[in-house]
């Protein structure tokens, strides 16, 4: 889980607008799934993005693969802006970053047998000699788990895990540094997630992965995760080591999360203790003035709903966007 200060993943004032409805009657209205988001994934480490559902995290990981339209802003993997390439240039790129989705039973074709699924992915990104592919594929096959006989089975034939464990063989058949994950575990048990956590250590450390790692989890987050980014309504509210982010949470929906995780903060064990937000989160298409959290927030005051608040860094390497924070990290 260590790299160095060189960022893999260059992230800057990404937006994703979806245009919806609109009439002659009246006009279009727009969904504001990512709105100005900012980050680095530094080579080597895995830079997790949580928030509930609705918070634009999936979103921000279909734009950075270049599988929705990017509204505004820049994406640079390694120097190389992809978020401006299209046709042959996109795809010549495309072996640098691959994306591992949540679901492994729709992930995979169901007619055709798990050594296709991998051998389809090299021949597709040209990986090696063709003559020397089936042989990549099993060696992809044991470094995932999975045992070479197994090769000549179908998707059914398999369990959820080991299914898991195929789509992740077939992202990493093309070499890629950046390996996008959108909720990999979820699918999957307890103790499966587990073992699919320590099989993509194990296999950051042996291939110098880079993971940006898309989850609702914090224990998966906590286990896995170097930094994190915490979303709400588009926008990244704090940011953080997960050191830094895990001991002292500052924004108070970070908190929220948090105490809805009581294992995490023994603190608010209590019922009593627990912050329960109020309301559900404002609609995407009538995004609030001033902060977006400020109708659910228990801190918040009038300045909230005039004031937009900025992501500003309150200690080296942790950034919050809140007004009622100070400038030492206590709510004021």
């Amino acid at each position: 889980m260590t790299g160095t200060n060189d960022p893999l993943l260059t992230v800057r004032d990404l937006s994703v607008h979806f245009p919806v409805g609109g009439s002659l009657l009246g006009p279009r209205r727009v969904v504001k799934a990512v709105d100005g988001i900012s980050f680095d994934v530094r080579r080597g480490t895995t830079f997790g993005i949580v928030g509930e559902s609705g918070s634009g995290k999936s979103t921000t990981a279909l734009a950075i693969m270049r599988l929705v339209k990017i509204s505004a802003g820049t994406v640079a993997l390694g120097g190389t802006e992809i978020s401006r390439l299209e046709g042959e240039a996109l795809r010549r790129e495309r072996h640098r970053f691959q994306m591992v989705f949540q679901d492994p039973y729709a992930s995979l074709n169901p007619r055709k047998r798990a050594g296709d699924a991998i051998l389809e992915a090299l021949n597709l990104m040209d990986v090696g000699a063709p003559t020397d592919r089936p042989a990549r594929a099993r060696e992809l096959f044991l470094q995932t788990g999975l045992r070479p006989e197994q090769l000549q089975l179908f998707p059914h034939q398999f369990s959820g895990g080991q299914r898991q464990r195929i789509v992740l063989a077939r992202a990493l058949a093309a070499r890629p540094e950046l390996v996008v994950c959108d909720e990999p575990v979820s699918a999957l048990d307890v103790a499966i997630q587990a073992q699919m956590l320590n099989l993509m250590l194990r296999l950051q450390r042996e291939f110098g992965l880079t993971y940006l790692f898309i989850s609702h989890d914090l224990a998966v987050v906590r286990h896995l995760c170097d930094e994190v980014a915490v979303m709400y309504l588009g926008r990244i509210v704090e940011r953080a080591s997960r050191e830094q982010l895990f001991a002292r949470p500052l924004h108070p929906y970070t908190k929220a999360l948090w105490s809805a995780a009581p294992s995490f903060d023994p603190d608010a064990r209590s019922r009593k203790d627990r912050i329960r937000l109020q309301g559900d989160p404002p609609s995407p298409m009538a995004v609030p003035s001033g902060c977006r959290f400020a109708g659910r927030c228990p801190h918040s005051v009038d300045a909230c709903r005039d004031q937009d608040p900025p992501l500003r860094e309150i200690s080296p390497g942790h950034a919050v966007a809140c007004l009622r924070v100070d400038d030492t990290g206590q709510m004021r």
